[in-house]
């Protein structure tokens, strides 16, 4: 496995953690001023935080798995840029989240990191069994 792959798993890894941590600031904040740790409220910075974590938990792993494969089976510069894309637009779309003023709406930054991170993710799965 190259180093530029490893480095790229282990950076996505790091924004899943930041995400995270940026979900318990908001709790943290949100708890000392006795507010509701619950809302529904598309315009609300905590839920805004919770999605932007939960959706990078939700595919974050999946291409790490499909990368880690991918790389067990090729040593190609191809895997090592899906590598460096699944990085690009998996921030993007985090970054997207946590700039967006409501839920509700969508930003490019967000669209661009989501339909990246789809074909980005099906290419990987396509490049599994083209190597096998």
């Amino acid at each position: 496995m190259s180093t530029v792959t490893i480095v790229c798993i282990a950076l996505m890894g790091v924004l899943l953690f930041l995400l995270g941590a940026n979900v318990t600031r908001h709790r943290v904040i949100r708890g000392k001023n006795g507010g509701d740790q619950a809302s529904t409220d598309p315009t609300d910075r905590l839920l805004i935080a919770i999605r932007a974590h939960g959706n990078a938990a939700e595919y974050v792993p999946t291409l790490i798995v499909l990368l880690l494969v991918c790389s067990a089976l090729s040593s190609s510069w191809w895997v090592e840029a899906l590598a460096v894309a699944a990085l690009a637009v998996r921030t993007t779309h985090a970054v997207g989240m946590l700039r967006s003023q409501t839920l509700a709406a969508h930003g490019p930054l967000r669209d661009i990191g989501a339909l990246g991170t789809y074909l980005v993710g099906i290419t990987l799965g396509v490049t599994a069994i083209a190597v096998i």
